[in-house]
């Protein structure tokens, strides 16, 4: 198969690093990619946006599979005109990624078919939405209802910091995004990543994670796209796994379908595990970044042969198998971030940091006249297995601590709640 993956980030070198092993594959392209992908596969510089661009490219290099990376490109309608061009793509219809395009889409499908989430409100003016978060009180949840970059949800400990964040979607800081708002209760409990290979009727379980979305270490500070992870979860038990494929997933899907909106693609559930059992969070539509990078580390299975499946509506007798192994990643980001990441700063000695067992995916690099540069916000995902959580953490910051970046940071504690674990 001729394959293009769509997609420049980690999540993307990770799926590519795992696509690249198929037997099945003949020539391998990356839209626009990043240096790390290009070890395996050949970067094409096509705006991916152009959706024209991306169609006439997959016409050329006789593309058998789209692998679409990112959500932006999904809500925007790129499966939906790869399909019309007669291209074969994983990844929902702009209709279905409403899912994750529309928090307030996703609620209201929750109420309608029962899917247990949190007790919510939606808005499209700021009085209204203030007036609902004082009758709630706090501590309370406040979300742009599009899509912000993993970063238009407050987490508002107090009715004063709710408010502002109110204030902060109305005002224009999440642009578009923030022109309406969902308001919801604030569940307690343990959150878990679980993911789903969908192909409009079935749901394959495709593995769990749980990362650490706060910038500082003790889960402190601002949300971001994701600071490290590590997989499998541990809460997730094969119990809650059933409950959750059949209270929250199955009955997604359904429903997706009855509006006429099957969803073919991956399905990442954010999950709440409390005291009254699995609540969704949110739906995203896409893998998780940076969960994919330690899913892709434990996946036995040909990657290439279950996105092709789930593409041609064809998991019903399919299963994906898993190494016993752990795997976490720490997340290198660039200094500054979230707020202003600092970039351009120069990177050296990622040959040292690789070993058994280690991989550095390449989450916001560059190339300047030869030089690996910092290009991002999130930069590198230093990732490793072990037979415990408590040793893929070990074996990942001593690479970490191989590489040479002055401008760079991480978090020291990923996996805490795992090793914590472990250790009884």
């Amino acid at each position: 198969m001729n394959v293009l993956l769509i997609g420049s980030g980690g999540r993307e070198q990770a799926l590519a690093w795992k696509l690249s092993q198929s037997p099945m594959l003949t020539a391998f392209y990356a839209a626009p990619g990043n240096p790390g992908i290009a070890e395996v596969a050949t970067c094409v510089p096509v705006d991916v946006a152009d959706h024209a661009a991306v169609v006439a490219l997959c016409r050329e290099k006789a593309i058998d599979l789209v692998v679409v990376g990112p959500e932006a490109p999904l809500v925007a309608g790129i499966a939906d005109d790869l399909r019309a061009a007669g291209i074969k793509v994983f990844g929902p219809s702009a209709a279905a990624a409403e899912l994750e395009g529309s928090k307030g889409f996703t609620k209201d499908l929750c109420a309608e078919y029962g899917i247990p989430t949190a007790a919510f409100g939606r808005f499209d003016n700021a009085a209204d939405a203030a007036a609902y978060v004082r009758g709630v009180g706090a501590p309370i949840v406040v979300k742009a209802d599009g899509l912000a970059a993993g970063k238009g949800v407050t987490v508002a400990m107090t009715i004063e910091e709710a408010l502002a964040a109110v204030d902060d979607c109305f005002s224009g800081s999440f642009g578009a995004a923030g022109e309406e708002v969902v308001v919801e209760e604030f569940l307690t409990g343990e959150e878990v990543s679980a993911f789903y290979l969908c192909d409009g009727r079935t749901a394959l379980p495709f593995g769990s994670a749980q990362d650490h979305k706060r910038v500082g270490e003790g889960d402190t500070g601002p949300n971001t796209g994701g600071m490290g992870a590590y997989s499998p979860a541990p809460a997730m038990t094969p119990e809650i796994e059933a409950r959750v494929l059949n209270e929250i997933i199955e009955p997604t899907l359904r429903g997706m379908a009855a509006m006429g909106r099957p969803f073919s693609g991956v399905l990442f559930a954010g999950l709440m595990l409390t005291e009254e059992g699995p609540k969704l969070i949110e739906y995203n539509v896409r893998f998780g970044d940076p969960e994919t990078q330690v899913l892709m580390m434990r996946l036995k299975d040909d990657l290439l042969v279950l996105l092709s499946a789930a593409a041609d509506g064809q998991l019903a007798h399919m299963s994906a198998r898993w190494r016993d192994d752990a795997a976490l990643t720490v997340v290198f980001a660039a200094e500054g971030y979230p707020a202003a990441p600092r970039k351009g700063t120069e990177i050296r000695g990622l040959e040292k940091a690789a070993g058994d067992g280690v991989r550095v995916f390449h989450a916001g690099t560059a190339l300047e006249d030869g030089r690996l540069v910092a290009n991002g916000g999130r930069v590198l995902n230093v990732t490793a297995a072990g037979r415990t959580v408590g040793e893929a953490a070990a074996k990942a910051y001593a690479a970490v601590d191989a590489i040479d970046w002055p401008g760079g940071f991480c978090r020291r504690d990923i996996g805490w709640r795992a090793i914590a674990r472990e250790r009884g």
